[in-house]
């Protein structure tokens, strides 16, 4: 029998309501980060849950008034966890999670928001029932990752171009082979920036904010995103060309309004 205190505890959601009284329009399951491998349990100290505890509680404020639900998964372990079992536990845990929210929340549209190995997880978990759309901050993305889970989805991706954690070529190169089987993808890159999202916080939020309410159609979708949404694979050249253009925005195309709230 394995040892109790080797077994992770289990997966659990924060919940960030709307008021009283306000009509449920959409509901947002955000994912943290965490490790390649390890079953240690999440604590409040880690730094990859804090931060997007962080970012769940400021983005809620604006969320709530709008009558969108917000949703904070905690990770049974810390660890993707790739060999421990039939598939990654980031994985299980957000199907868990996605069925625990069916049963509360009917009828109103769904948003992923993940950061780092959230992020990846975020895209693994694209083409779940009732998902209407993906935002991932500096995904933990291999050369090989699927884009199958993709297709047919809409997704915006951020990463800082000195995230020495994550790469930002192979978020670059999985969102020109999603838009290959379909998907509708908006990438945008942060000159300057690294990857626990503790510079330009603002920025980070916006995309958040902007990225997610756009997704559920509470709020028009950000210029920038419609546009790269727009573009097609048969508009890309074989070095990417166009489809680079909207895929992969320079510092100048990354005006969305920043969070000041």
């Amino acid at each position: 029998m394995p040892d109790a205190a080797a077994v992770p505890p289990e997966p659990s959601l924060t919940t960030f309501a709307p008021p009283d009284g306000t009509a449920l329009r959409g509901v947002v399951l955000m994912l943290h980060g965490g490790q390649a491998n390890s079953l240690a349990p999440v604590q409040r100290r880690n730094g990859s849950w804090w931060r997007m505890a962080l970012l769940a509680r400021a983005f809620a404020r604006h969320a709530g008034r709008a009558g969108v639900a917000v949703e904070l998964l905690r990770y049974s372990a810390r660890g993707w966890n790739a060999d421990a079992g039939p598939e990654p536990a980031p994985l299980v845990d957000g199907r868990w999670a996605l069925a625990e929210l069916s049963g509360r929340y009917r009828d109103v549209p769904l948003v992923l928001v993940g950061h780092s190995m959230g992020g990846r997880a975020a895209c693994a978990l694209a083409g779940e029932p009732g998902v209407t759309g993906v935002v991932a901050l500096a995904p933990w993305l291999t050369a090989e990752e699927p884009v199958e889970p993709a297709k047919g989805q809409r997704l915006v991706l951020a990463h800082g171009l000195n995230d020495r954690w994550t790469s930002p070529a192979n978020s670059l190169d999985w969102s020109m082979r999603a838009r290959a089987v379909s998907a509708q993808v908006a990438r945008f890159e942060l000159p300057g920036v690294g990857h626990f999202m503790f510079s330009r916080v603002g920025e980070w939020n916006g995309i958040v904010r902007r990225g997610a309410m756009g997704l559920l159609g509470v709020e028009p979708l950000p210029t920038e995103v419609a546009e790269a949404f727009a573009l097609t694979d048969a508009r890309a050249a074989d070095d990417g060309g166009p489809l680079r253009q909207g895929v992969s925005t320079g510092e100048q195309g990354l005006r969305m309004p920043v969070e000041t709230s």
